[in-house]
Formats: structure tokens, sequence, C-alpha cells
């Protein structure tokens, strides 16, 4: 059996400890003691732990490449610098934009998803962030293209994808975003908040129709306020809504990362990248949308200084949690794998270490660099 002997592995429940892991035909076989048990040794520093592959659920590219772009290659792109941060599955996250763009992105999807590729991070579907959201707050998504949730558009753009839309990002004060709402729950499509205007009342009867989470929390929705807490108080009031979260220190303040996980439950903060083309790349022109964005000093933002989507990496994000904000290194892993994978509905498949999951995984060393990444067995990246 191929695996690793005598090494630091993050078991679900147990927290890290030293064993021996061992996995045939992409699924984890063994956990254990007996090094006998793993006769293909995978050999990795002394120094490495080995954690859940992560689930980057928000991200629109990677390497130049982004997901409304529409083809096969690009999806190809972005798996593969995914795989470079540890991160072993995602979603290829679109915007607002006309309808044949989007269907041209979600057919790519499509396409890709069915052609079965091993290489790179696994692509499980798509986060549709926009058409449906608000105007107050469009942040970097092209203001013109803005459209009312409907049923009849989404299941247009559900049939385009396969199937394989996960998540929606709406504005739910708008007309028609209950019906929608109520649909994506009948269906087991996330149903999530972003660039909204919506107040505590209107979030609670969307909790109501089936809201289940919070797209990039605080940012591009109606912020706190002691007579209305907005979209970003009822992030923090309510138990039930995942509440994704961007810690590049830029998208959030250290102390409103802190406030975050503060007041949400464990099982309930998400790490995500979101992340666009400029990543893995040198600072920069590059491109959002069709609009300019100028990428310096880790910050991606549109001319007129809009924040347009990140450049962040996965681990860098788990390593902000650790080293700046004082998370247990436990905690934020689980924010990048075990938590999005319930939320997808995904658990029982990934996004832990136990005997019938998925291997895949994220190898790392003392200083948070990924050594390799393992999605299904297979080795789809190493430094080495």
């Amino acid at each position: 059996m191929k695996g690793f002997r005598n090494c630091n592995v993050y078991v679900y429940n147990k927290g890290i400890v030293n064993c021996s892991l061992g996995f045939e035909d992409g699924i984890i076989k063994y956990i254990g003691d007996d090094q006998n048990m793993i006769t293909e040794p995978i050999e990795i520093a002394k120094n490495a732990v080995i954690l859940p592959g992560f689930i980057d659920q928000h991200v629109h590219g990677a390497a130049g490449s982004d997901a409304m772009d529409g083809t096969k290659e690009a999806l190809k792109t972005i798996a593969n610098s995914l795989a470079t941060e540890g991160t072993t599955s995602f979603l290829a996250t679109t915007m607002t934009q006309s309808k044949s763009n989007i269907n041209n992105a979600l057919t790519a999807v499509k396409d890709y998803i069915a052609s079965s590729p091993e290489d790179g991070a696994r692509l499980l579907g798509v986060h549709l962030e926009g058409p449906f959201i608000s105007e107050k707050h469009v942040g970097a998504q092209p203001i013109e293209y803005l459209d009312n949730p409907s049923k009849e558009t989404f299941l247009s753009y559900q049939k385009a994808s396969g199937d394989n839309i996960k998540i929606v990002s709406l504005a739910p004060e708008s007309e028609g975003a209950d019906q929608l709402i109520e649909l994506l729950s009948s269906l087991g499509v996330v149903a999530s908040v972003g660039h909204s205007d919506a107040g505590v009342e209107c979030i609670e009867n969307a909790i109501k129709f089936g809201l289940k989470s919070v797209t990039h929390t605080f940012n591009a929705q109606r912020g706190v306020h002691h007579r209305e807490i907005g979209v970003a108080g009822s992030a923090l009031l309510f138990d039930d809504l995942y509440a994704e979260a961007i810690c590049d220190t830029i998208h959030l303040s250290i102390p409103a990362i802190k406030l975050l996980i503060k007041n949400k439950p464990h099982d309930k903060v998400i790490l995500i990248t979101d992340a666009m083309r400029a990543k893995n790349l040198s600072d920069g022109i590059s491109e959002l949308g069709g609009q300019k964005v100028i990428v310096k000093n880790g910050e991606a933002r549109l001319e007129n200084g809009a924040l347009a989507g990140s450049v962040l990496r996965m681990n860098d994000a788990i390593k902000n949690l650790v080293t700046k904000c004082g998370i247990d290194f436990i905690s934020a892993v689980d924010f990048a794998t075990v938590n999005p994978a319930k939320n997808l509905g995904i658990f029982d498949k990934t996004g832990s270490i136990e005997v019938g999951k998925f291997a895949d995984f994220a190898v790392l060393d003392n200083d948070f660099k990924v050594i390799s990444s393992i999605r299904g067995g297979k080795v789809v990246f190493s430094i080495n």
C-alpha cells in the first residue's frame, strides 16, 4: 500500500498524531502504528505535517486564467496553480456578466468535469457570484449586467453547467429572492447572501427560506450599525449561517478577523481566497470582468481603488490566522477543510483524514510552505 510511514498527520477528532497513513485506489485505507502496512512509502521531511487537502469554495482564477475565460484550458491552469498552495478541491467562481458569457463559463465547467482530469485540484463545480446582487454593493462586478433573482434564469444556468452549480451568492432583499432561495435549498444548492444591502429582518426571513451562508463576510455588504446590524452583523448573530472570510489582512483587518472567529461557532467559519487571475503572478496590470486591475504589494484593485478580489494563497491564509491573529493551527486548518466540506455536503468524501475518504492531502513544512499536494492518491504538486 502506498502512503506515509511514521509521520505527523492531522487525524480528524484526534489532532496531530505520529502514525502511518496508507491509501489505495485514491481512498484512505489505513491510519495506525504499523509501518509495515505501507509497502510503497512516500518520503517527506521530518518537520512536515500531513493535512487534509484544502477546499476553496470561492476562487475566480490564478496564474493568468479566470473561470470567466470560458475554456477548459483556463480551468486546467487554475486547477494546477491551486494545487501549489495545498488546495485539492475548488469551486470555479463566476461573476456578474452577460448571460452569454456566464453560460460559456458554465459550459466549460461542465465539459471540464466530464473529462475527468487527474491533474491539479479537483473541480467540484461552480460558485455563481452574481448577477443576482445589489447595485449598492456591486464591488468589482460590472453594474450593467445586474439582474433580479429568478428561478427561471437560475435553472437555465444550472442546465448549462450540467447541474454543477453548488453555491449562489445573491442579495436577499431583491425581488424574487425568497423564491430562488427556496428553490436552491430544495435542490441542495447553497444560497449565500453577498453583495447585499439587506437588513437583519430580511436576513432572518431569508434563513426561513433556506439561506445558508454569508459571502466574503464584511466585504461588499451592509455593515454593522447599532440600530441596524445589516448583513455583517447578521453573520455574527445567526449561528446557523456559515461565514466566508478572506484572511489576507487586506480585505479584513486583523481585529475584524478576530471578531468574526470569536463570534462564530467553530464549525461555521470558512476560509476562501476569492483570488483572481493575478494570483501566483508578479505584480502588474491584470484584468477582472473586462476591468483593468492593478496588482501591487499583494493587493488587487480597480483604477477607482476598489478591491478586485485577492491574490491570496490558501496556505498563507492559514498562516495569517496562526501567526497574526493567534488562532490555533487545528482550527485554522478546519476552516479550510472540514467546514467547507460540510457546507457543500461532501464531508462524507473529503475534508478530513479518515479511513474511507479521498486521499486528498496538503503536506506543509513548519513555515506553512506547501511541500506537496496529493489529490485522490496522486501527487499533483511537489517542490521536488
